[in-house]
């Protein structure tokens, strides 16, 4: 109980969500961060990044809103983000579909549905405040997911619609999409099977 209240307090005190540290081959120390000190310190983290790829073999994408800190207004996977401390990759996938695309996932959601693909390394300096050290765990999720069931969290998300994997690689060559883009060939790979 005692630990549950420092870490509520340095979260309040310090703003922001809790990420936990990690050594530069990602594996987790046990350290809570602010987000803040992540960037600022360019701390190694981990994140996820999911595909939502339904029977048709479209992904879902999703443009990432305006006021965003990085990469504002480009198009991303269906969804993105940062692993909290005491959170593993899955559990935060699952959050992070119903946080950004406010789309309720089945009440039984199992490891097994979760396709996980690979995890990379990605180093980043946007300015002298801002550094990335991010080790991405990329999973797939098959779902038919209509769109009129997405409500997108408008503070992360501007639009969101399905695209071929063509259309993405289109996309990223014209430097639409955020440029973490090691997955492409993965899910490439992975559609091209059917």
């Amino acid at each position: 109980m005692a630990e549950n209240n420092i870490i509520d307090t340095i979260h309040y005190d310090q703003g922001g969500e809790l990420i936990e540290v990690a050594n530069e081959n990602g594996v987790g120390l046990n350290r809570p961060a602010t987000r803040k000190e992540i960037h600022t310190k360019g701390l190694w983290h981990r994140a996820i990044i999911v595909a939502i790829v339904n029977d048709e073999n479209k992904i879902l994408i999703q443009k990432r809103s305006k006021t965003k800190e990085k990469f504002p207004g480009l198009w991303d996977l269906s969804t993105a983000g940062h692993v909290h401390f005491g959170q593993d990759s899955i559990s935060c996938a699952v959050t992070e579909i119903m946080e950004e695309l406010g789309y309720m996932l089945p009440k039984k959601v199992g490891v097994q549905d979760f396709r996980f693909m690979g995890s990379f390394r990605n180093q980043l300096s946007l300015s002298d405040t801002f550094i990335e050290n991010q080790f991405y765990d990329f999973f797939i999720y098959n779902l038919n997911v209509p769109l009129a069931d997405i409500h997108i969290q408008k503070e992360e998300v501007e639009e969101v619609r399905y695209a071929t994997i063509f259309e993405i690689k289109e996309m990223a060559d014209q430097g639409l999409f955020h440029p973490r883009t090691e997955w492409i060939q993965i899910l490439y790979r992975y559609i091209a099977r059917f």
